[in-house]
């Protein structure tokens, strides 16, 4: 089945949003999340191959890439930060509601002059290490990508299959300004399979479908929040790139394998004590919280909607994946 929109791939017969890349020894990993949350940034990792950033498919042993392109953020851009995406800005990549500096043909990533949701498109052979042809082995880590700007989920967390299933139903973010117009503040968004609009099935059929892939093949999938954390949008902080980029890195070189974990009390996700080059204090959210019951209380609040979008799922969603739910 072929839909038309960013972020769209074949998985079974089915449209599912990812994107991919692959290391030196052939290990395949792919990144689910919506507008905001980085898939495009954390793919294109210098340190491994990208097979591509939007549509894709995901046949028995291999993935593979036909839209043949890239459509990243530029907002506050720099080389130091993204050198892949920054290089990729040159003739033959298209931006959209940038300005420049006043009298030169030079791009000002600070400016919000127009919007925050500056883009750009360009070609996938614009990214010096991208693979060619563009198709990956099955792969060995799924990432579902969050940007929670609650400061409630953890900026890492291992999860169940059933815990998968649920949270690709669930498709969860929240939208901040520069994702879509006229949003300002905060607010929770669920877009179920990280795309409901372009669905035909119910989410179940397409989360079931996920759950024999990830079992089949033993993929661990991770919960990465790229969002806040000590506290909600304003409050808090957003999560530093190089600690997400280092925490992707020790899950796909398997560095968490052996470490302690511990469960979210609400959302039962196993977060890691340690990981290298992060400081370990940031990986239980509620130890960055200032005052910790109201934490508590936010991540009810905040489960109380996972639960209240789940309701309209539920009759098609497994047993597995309602038993996945977070506890309140």
């Amino acid at each position: 089945m072929q839909v038309g929109s960013k972020n769209i791939c074949v998985f079974i017969n089915s449209p599912v949003l990812y994107s991919a890349n692959m290391g030196d020894n052939g290990d395949t990993a792919i990144f689910f999340g919506l507008s905001g949350t980085g898939k495009t940034t954390l793919s294109a990792d210098p340190e491994r191959k990208l097979i591509g950033d939007d549509e894709h498919g995901w046949t028995e042993n291999t993935v593979f890439n036909f839209e043949g392109g890239c459509y990243a953020k530029t907002i506050d851009l720099s080389e130091e930060k993204e050198p892949e995406i920054f290089n990729a800005i040159r003739p033959g990549a298209l931006v959209e509601n940038v300005t420049f500096f006043e009298g030169t043909n030079k791009i000002d990533f600070t400016s919000k002059k127009i919007t925050e949701n500056t883009r750009v498109s360009y070609p996938l052979h614009f990214i010096s290490n991208a693979l060619e042809p563009s198709i990956g082995k099955t792969p060995k880590n799924i990432f579902f990508l969050t940007a929670d700007a609650y400061g409630i989920l953890p900026p890492l967390s291992k999860l169940s299959t059933g815990q998968a299933m649920y949270q690709f139903v669930s498709g969860y973010t929240a939208k901040v300004a520069g994702t879509e117009a006229g949003v300002t503040e905060p607010k929770p968004a669920f877009s179920a399979c990280f795309g409901a609009p372009f669905f035909p099935l119910h989410p179940g059929e397409y989360a079931s479908m996920l759950g024999k892939k990830i079992r089949e093949h033993k993929v661990n999938v991770w919960l990465i929040n790229t969002g806040w954390s000590g506290g909600a949008y304003s409050v808090g902080t957003r999560i530093k790139l190089p600690y997400t980029r280092a925490m992707i890195t020790a899950a796909l070189e398997g560095d968490l394998d052996t470490v302690e974990y511990e469960a979210h009390p609400v959302f039962g996700f196993m977060m890691p004590k340690t990981c290298p080059d992060v400081p370990s204090e940031i990986l239980n959210p509620r130890n960055t919280w200032a005052d910790k019951d109201e934490y508590d209380a936010k991540a009810k609040d905040l489960a109380k909607q996972f639960i209240k979008n789940f309701e309209k799922y539920a009759s098609g969603a497994s047993g597995e994946t309602a038993g996945a739910a977070p506890k309140v």
